[in-house]
C-alpha cells in the first residue's frame, strides 16, 4: 500500500514534490490545495490524478500524510491541524520564523505523537551520507571547522520570483531559506552550534529581506563556523559548506557537488547527476518511507529543525538571542 498524501502549497517547491510523489513506490498524491488557481492549475497538470481540494482542511482529512509547502507563518495551524487528527507531517524548512511559535509547535506535535520531520533537502542525499562517513572516520582528520559561504546576484532568484513572500524580511531571504541548509549540514557533522556573533544589514526598503549577512558560531567543543552571505553585482550563484579538516575536507556546492581536497586543489568526488533535485529528493521520499513505516531515518527532525531556526532567527537580529 501507498501512502496518501496531501499537499498544502502548490508553488514551486510544492509542484516538485507533488511530481516526485507521484513518481515515487510509497506515494500516492490524494489531495492537492492552495489559495491561488495559478498554482493549483499548474499541479493538476503535473498529478492529473489528485484531488483539487476545496480547503486546506479537506485535504488534511483525505491523508494519511501532509506535506506542507506553504510559506512560514501558516504552516503551524496546518501542521497542527493534521496532527491532532493522527496525520504525519512533514514541512518545508524554515520551520518557523517566530521562535515561540516554533517551541509550541514542536511541543504540541510531539505531545500528539505522530511521525514528523522537516525538508532539509540534504539530509538523506549522498553528499551529506559521504561527508559523515569521512569525518566519523579519520578520513578528515581532526576536525577542524566550516566555512559557509553563499552569493546571489539578486534575490529571490528568478526561478523563485512567483513566491513573491521570498523577497520581503518577514518571512522571506537568504538565511532562512539557503543558509539554513548549510547550517543543518555542518550540526550534522559537528554537533550543535552557538552563535558568538553576527551581523545582517538590510536595504533601504526596511520590508525588504537581507542583502548581507556575516556571522561566527562554535560547536560544543568550541570548533568555529563561519558565515558569509551577500546579494548583488553581476556573478553567478554560488551556495557552498565545507567541511575542514587535518588531513582532508568536503566542500558541498549547490547542495550535491561533493568534492574533497588534501591541500591541493578541490576534485569532485561523483560525475554530474543528470538530474540533481530527482536525485536529492527520490533520497528523502526514500526516507520518509522509513519515517511513515516506523523505521530509522535520516530526515530533520522537529527538534533540529528548532536549533537551526532559532540560530537563523538570532543572525537576523544581529546576534540578538534574547
Amino acid at each position: 500500500m501507498t501512502t496518501r498524501t496531501a499537499i498544502i502549497g502548490l508553488g514551486v517547491m510544492g509542484r516538485r514534490m507533488a511530481e516526485h510523489m507521484a513518481l515515487h513506490p510509497y506515494f500516492t498524491v490524494q489531495a492537492m490545495w492552495d489559495p491561488d488557481p495559478v498554482s493549483c492549475k499548474l499541479a493538476r497538470e503535473m498529478v492529473p490524478d489528485a484531488e483539487l481540494a476545496a480547503n486546506a482542511e479537506a485535504a488534511i482529512a483525505s491523508a494519511d500524510l501532509v506535506y506542507l509547502a506553504c510559506p512560514p507563518v501558516p504552516r503551524k495551524a496546518y501542521a497542527l491541524n493534521a496532527a491532532a487528527a493522527g496525520k504525519a507531517v512533514f514541512l518545508e524548512k524554515p520551520l518557523g520564523v517566530d521562535v515561540v511559535e516554533s517551541r509550541d509547535l514542536v511541543s504540541k506535535v510531539a505531545a500528539f505523537g505522530v511521525p514528523a520531520a522537516v525538508n532539509f533537502t540534504q539530509a538523506a542525499g549522498p553528499a551529506l551520507s559521504e561527508v559523515a562517513a569521512a569525518a566519523h572516520s579519520s578520513a578528515l582528520g581532526e576536525l577542524l571547522g566550516s566555512d559557509i559561504i553563499v552569493t546571489y546576484g539578486a534575490w529571490p532568484r528568478e526561478w523563485q520570483k512567483a513566491a513573491d513572500w521570498l523577497r520581503f524580511r518577514a518571512e522571506g531571504g537568504m538565511t532562512r531559506e539557503v543558509i539554513s541548509h548549510f547550517l543543518f549540514f555542518s550540526e550534522r557533522i559537528l554537533g550543535p552550534l552557538e552563535l558568538v556573533w553576527a551581523r545582517a544589514d538590510f536595504p533601504a526598503q526596511t520590508d525588504f529581506c537581507e542583502t548581507h549577512v556575516a556571522a561566527r558560531l562554535v560547536s560544543a567543543s568550541g570548533v568555529p563556523v563561519t558565515i558569509m552571505g551577500s546579494v548583488g553585482g553581476a556573478q553567478p550563484d554560488r551556495q557552498e559548506v565545507t567541511i575542514k579538516g587535518s588531513k582532508a575536507s568536503r566542500r558541498i556546492s549547490d547542495f550535491y557537488r561533493n568534492a574533497a581536497s588534501s591541500g591541493g586543489p578541490f576534485e569532485q568526488l561523483h560525475e554530474e547527476y543528470a538530474d540533481p533535485r530527482a536525485v536529492s529528493l527520490k533520497a528523502q521520499l526514500d526516507d520518509l518511507g522509513l519515517m511513515m513505516a516506523g523505521q530509522p531515518h535520516r530526515l530533520a527532525t522537529l527538534d533540529e529543525a528548532l536549533r537551526v531556526q532559532v540560530l537563523v532567527e538570532a543572525i537576523l537580529a544581529n546576534g540578538d538571542i534574547s
